[in-house]
């Protein structure tokens, strides 16, 4: 199996694409979802035991299927949206978004915990209402976390979408897997099967160390 450069690009932009979709995706739903598990907490400044424990079982729930599973489950989901649920890179943005949208509904609950009582105290003090607190204190005050979360997020996601092999679509991960399958007597003499491993690390490394960036930027500017 011969790949091009031109091909190799192509797998780049289609990772890029399942990647960043996914994870737009998963944070619509999951930014929300974490907020309100952190509100609905014991600890929480709207306390609802009910709702907090339906949220967490249903997260809890679609973090323990395992993501191949879910692609499986969802593949006439992805046909009706689509027309098809295998052969394009865009048939597994769904089963991405199912697999992390309750990873990062954690995420965001956990930066959120992190926000010092004393600030959202103070705040409550002067007569803040709780959309206020929501929007003035937890999300501004936890901003260098999320950041944080979101680099960790999309590294994830990255990962997952090893799973576009099983139905056929693309990617970097999955055209690794290609390359070997048509090629496992030599593939490790192959240049262009460490070019494409050497581009995913690339991928990994620049999201880690910009997401780190950013976040100590912002941290900083909290001290200040």
């Amino acid at each position: 199996m011969q790949v091009s450069f031109s091909e190799i690009f192509k797998m780049i932009l289609e990772t890029l694409g399942m990647t960043f979709i996914s994870c737009g995706l998963a944070y619509l739903l999951g930014l929300p979802m974490g907020i309100l598990l952190n509100v609905t907490s014991k600890k929480g400044i709207m306390p609802c035991k009910w709702l907090n424990s339906i949220l967490s079982l249903i997260i809890n729930i679609l973090r323990s299927i395992p993501c191949l599973i879910i692609v499986v489950l969802l593949m006439q989901t992805v046909r009706e949206i689509f027309g098809r649920a295998t052969g394009e890179w865009y048939a597994i943005i769904i089963p991405l978004f199912v697999t992390s949208f309750g990873f990062v509904s954690r995420m965001v609950e956990q930066s959120l915990a992190e926000v010092d009582n004393g600030k959202i105290e103070a705040i409550e003090s002067l007569g803040a209402t709780k959309l206020q607190i929501i929007t003035k204190v937890l999300l501004p005050e936890s901003r260098a976390s999320l950041i944080s979360g979101l680099a960790v997020t999309l590294v994830s996601i990255l990962g997952y979408t090893s799973f576009a092999y099983n139905i056929g679509a693309g990617g970097l991960i999955a055209g690794i897997w290609k390359f070997y399958s048509k090629n496992t007597g030599d593939y490790l003499s192959e240049p262009f099967f460490w070019i494409m491993i050497i581009v995913v690390i690339l991928i990994v490394q620049g999201i880690q160390e910009l997401g780190l960036l950013i976040s100590k930027k912002i941290d900083k500017r909290r001290i200040l």
